[in-house]
């Protein structure tokens, strides 16, 4: 994705977010179970986006260094969620529109800029906006460049992450073929001379099945993909 593009994807996604989850709240309530975030209902996860736009949106403003200074915010009850975490998305839009994408800020990445923490909220908003489309069961499909933009981001950033040193014992590559975008890209490269399977889907489930929200049924296998299930979940975050 160009720079330029990621500002009105989060927007995009934000909105779509507070929609779907309006209309989870009225067919399913706010005790719904989220099938892509095992324990959590659906007021957890509406808390949530909203608690990490809080953060980011101060890290942003403030151009902290560091976020040793942040004040978090305090759990809303259920009836006023879904006003209050709209409100954190305007914020950190907001923000985030006024500010060079170049402007040094604290991240828990290598990169230490406004443009990283643009680029990593446009795939939460992404993420969790399926999240709750899976609560409703009606799940849009997510646009190619930005399901290709969030592989990459997943394997430029969040691997490295996990496995700072490198790939771990045991790690096989594993090819992601995205249909739509006609592009690969390959976790685990170079730890094997062969890949121990090709996943081929549109951009779009290749990022959700990085990021297990759908299971490798959903694309098409071709070699092991219980070897290839394995490798994927070997990349772990604390939070879902």
């Amino acid at each position: 994705m160009e720079p330029s593009a990621y500002l009105p994807a989060l927007r995009r996604a934000d909105a779509r977010f507070a929609d779907a989850a309006a209309e989870a709240v009225l067919s399913a309530g706010w005790r719904a179970a989220v099938p892509g975030c095992p324990g959590w209902t659906l007021s957890d996860l509406v808390w949530h986006l909203g608690e990490v736009q809080h953060f980011w949106a101060w890290v942003v403003r403030t151009r902290a260094p560091h976020p040793g200074g942040y004040d978090g915010p305090h759990r809303r009850p259920d009836d006023e969620l879904l006003g209050w975490s709209a409100g954190q998305s305007a914020e950190l839009e907001v923000a985030l529109a006024a500010a060079d994408p170049a402007e040094r800020v604290w991240t828990w990445a290598p990169r230490q800029d406004v443009g990283f923490v643009l680029r990593r909220q446009v795939h939460e908003a992404v993420v969790h906006t399926v999240d709750v489309e899976q609560v409703l069961g009606d799940v849009r499909p997510v646009p190619p460049e930005v399901g290709l933009d969030g592989v990459d981001e997943w394997l430029e950033v969040v691997v490295p992450g996990v496995f700072p040193d490198g790939p771990p014992e045991g790690a096989h590559p594993v090819v992601l073929h995205a249909i739509d975008a006609g592009e690969e890209r390959t976790l685990f490269a170079g730890s094997r001379p062969q890949p121990v399977a090709t996943l081929r889907g549109t951009a779009g489930d290749l990022l959700l099945a990085c990021w297990r929200r759908v299971p490798l049924e959903v694309l098409t296998v071709d070699g092991d993909g219980l070897q290839a299930a394995a490798m994927i979940d070997l990349v772990r975050l604390d939070a879902p």
